[in-house]
């Protein structure tokens, strides 16, 4: 049974690999036995998390890019190529929330940022959009694999002041669904496409919104934890059991996918 989990030998391309959650994701497809692509625009950061796994026994490479970079992504790409000769999977993690996309409390609802705006949903559709573009002509050249996207409960309902980002991520739900169906109806169960929604994690997008300097919720941080059954925030390790499965071959008949892992957020009416 172990066999259909692992990710062995698979080389994987985690976008936003520099991030809170990207670390997450490269520790358990490393873990898994998968040779990792860490993308981000941080070298620093990319290239001494690359540095770990490899002095842990596992194979990872850095790659400095922006998602929204064709270019930076097409030497990204080839850089892989020609190093290990296939790619297996893609996490498209990269995404988050910008300030200019952020209303402000008490701010007038008809005077929205509409460059903040785009700005933001710039970066959560078409950096999505782009690297599946790029990256996965490598994995139809290789023959199979799995793309992973990531959306977020905010494509699902309406949170306050957040309208950018909730925009970019019901995008994504539309993009996955599509994209997926498309894949199937060329290329059978060979290239999948899923997404997973997490819940209310913290991160450095969103401590400023949810948490006080002292380290205390805000008033909109204890809402959520209210409003998520198992009151409490999500833990970064809690997504990967999910996204492993999905790279893996044990989700081999599961694709248009879009996995709530929200400690119940979304099922709850609040009552």
């Amino acid at each position: 049974m172990a066999d259909i989990f692992s990710l062995k030998n698979k080389v994987i391309i985690v976008t936003g690999g520099t991030g809170i959650l990207g670390n997450s994701f490269i520790q358990a497809i490393a873990a898994a036995g998968g040779i990792v692509g860490i993308l981000g625009r941080n070298r620093d950061v990319a290239e001494e998390r690359a540095r770990l796994v490899n002095e842990n026994g596992g194979q990872a490479v850095a790659l400095i890019a922006d998602v929204t970079n064709e270019a930076e992504l097409q030497a990204a790409n080839e850089l892989v190529w020609e190093r290990y000769g296939r790619i297996d999977g893609l996490i498209n993690g990269a995404g988050g929330n910008r300030p200019g996309g952020i209303l402000p409390p008490g701010e007038d609802i008809f005077k929205l940022s509409m460059d903040g705006m785009k700005e933001v949903l710039d970066l959560n559709l078409w950096g999505t959009v782009l690297p599946t573009q790029v990256f996965g002509q490598s994995i139809r050249k290789t023959g199979s694999g799995s793309i992973v996207n990531i959306s977020s409960m905010s494509s699902q309902s309406a949170i306050t002041r957040v309208l950018g980002y909730s925009m970019g991520k019901a995008a994504i739900d539309c993009y996955t669904r599509w994209f997926a169906t498309e894949l199937a109806n060329r290329y059978g169960d060979a290239i999948r496409m899923n997404a997973i929604a997490p819940g209310f994690f913290l991160t450095e997008q969103n401590r400023a919104l949810l948490t006080q300097p002292d380290g205390g919720f805000t008033e909109r941080g204890n809402l959520i934890v209210q409003n998520t059954p198992f009151k409490r925030l999500g833990d970064p390790e809690e997504l990967v059991g999910a996204l492993v499965w999905l790279l893996s071959d044990a989700s081999k008949f599961v694709t248009g996918s879009v996995i709530a892992i929200d400690g119940g957020f979304s099922v709850f009416s609040g009552v």
